[in-house]
Order: C-alpha cells, then sequence, then structure tokens
C-alpha cells in the first residue's frame, strides 16, 4: 500500500477530489485530509484526518518503549545484582519491572508525541497555514493507477508533493516529489 500526498488549494477542490475518488472506488478510510479548517471538512462532509496522522504520538511511543525498556533491564539486572528485597524475590518480580518501565516509556513518549506535529506532515506546515488542504489517499497498487489517472485529469490543480511506500509507517522518512 501506497500513501499519496496531494495538496488542494480550495475545500471545494477538495470535497470534488473526494467525490471523484469515491467514484473510482476509495472509500472515505483511505482518504484523509489535513487541514486547519476542521469545521470545513465536517460541513462538506470530508473525511478528515486523525490524531494518529497529525501527532507524532505513535512515533514518539514507539521511542519512549524502547527507552522504558532499556531503563527496564538495567534495573531489573540491579534488582538482581543488589537483592535489596532479600535473596528469595520471585523471578516474576524483574519482569514485572521490565513491564512497568517500558509501559512508563510508552505513556511519557505519547505524551511528548501528543504535544509534536507528526514530522512527516511538518514539511507541509507552511501550505497548511497558507489554508490549503493536505490529502493522504492510501492507495493500493491495483487502484495507484485509477487514482493517478482521475488526479490528473480532473484535478490538475491539485499538486503530488509527496509518496509514501508504507502503509503510514511514522519511523520511515517520506519521499518528497520534487519539481
Amino acid at each position: 500500500m501506497k500513501t499519496n500526498y496531494y495538496l488542494s488549494p480550495t475545500l471545494k477542490s477538495t470535497q470534488q477530489i473526494s467525490n471523484d475518488l469515491h467514484e473510482v472506488g476509495i472509500n472515505d478510510w483511505f482518504i484523509h485530509v489535513v487541514s486547519k479548517d476542521e469545521s470545513g471538512l465536517n460541513k462538506e462532509h470530508v473525511h478528515s484526518s486523525n490524531y494518529l496522522e497529525t501527532l507524532d504520538v505513535v512515533r514518539d511511543g514507539g521511542i519512549g518503549a524502547l527507552i522504558g525498556f532499556i531503563i527496564g533491564v538495567f534495573a531489573a539486572g540491579a534488582l538482581m545484582y543488589f537483592k535489596p528485597f532479600g535473596p528469595n524475590m520471585p523471578e516474576y518480580v524483574y519482569l514485572i519491572v521490565l513491564a512497568l518501565f517500558t509501559l512508563f516509556g510508552i505513556w511519557e513518549g505519547g505524551l511528548a508525541g501528543v504535544a509534536c506535529e507528526n514530522r512527516k506532515l511538518a514539511k507541509f506546515h507552511d501550505d497548511l497555514e497558507e489554508g490549503k488542504y493536505l490529502i493522504l489517499i492510501y492507495v493500493w497498487k491495483k487502484q495507484e493507477q485509477a487514482v493517478k489517472e482521475v488526479m490528473a485529469k480532473k484535478h490538475p490543480e491539485a499538486e503530488l508533493v509527496a509518496t509514501d511506500i508504507q502503509y503510514f509507517n511514522p519511523f520511515c522518512p517520506l519521499k518528497r516529489i520534487e519539481n
């Protein structure tokens, strides 16, 4: 699955793009629009993006989990070595310590991610601030040509600005298309 990123200049154009994509078999689950004008998207019944796409919750949560896990390994190792609670501590306590540090890392990373714009979408921050609409179209290989044809023929005003090879993987860099 690929994600194609198109910039559309107006809400009316974005709505028409959404309708035309529906006609070629792309449903709302695979069309997400990022915009400052959330109320306009709702009013025109255009499917807007979600927080997992616009914020770095998933990426930062994963990084937090990794850091928490590493600290948890050291903490469990220290407990095993120093035995502050005596020599007869059950083995599962070390797993609990590891799990708690990992979960705390996920929580902290997620909180950090809520405060950050998604790094893939940050490239389009200025365009979004200008009032443009970023359309994320998730397409299967068999649908890709139909989507490109619809966009080229019916919507020359919408510019293909990037393609992501994978389904919204927050850890992979975005391949921006240069004109």
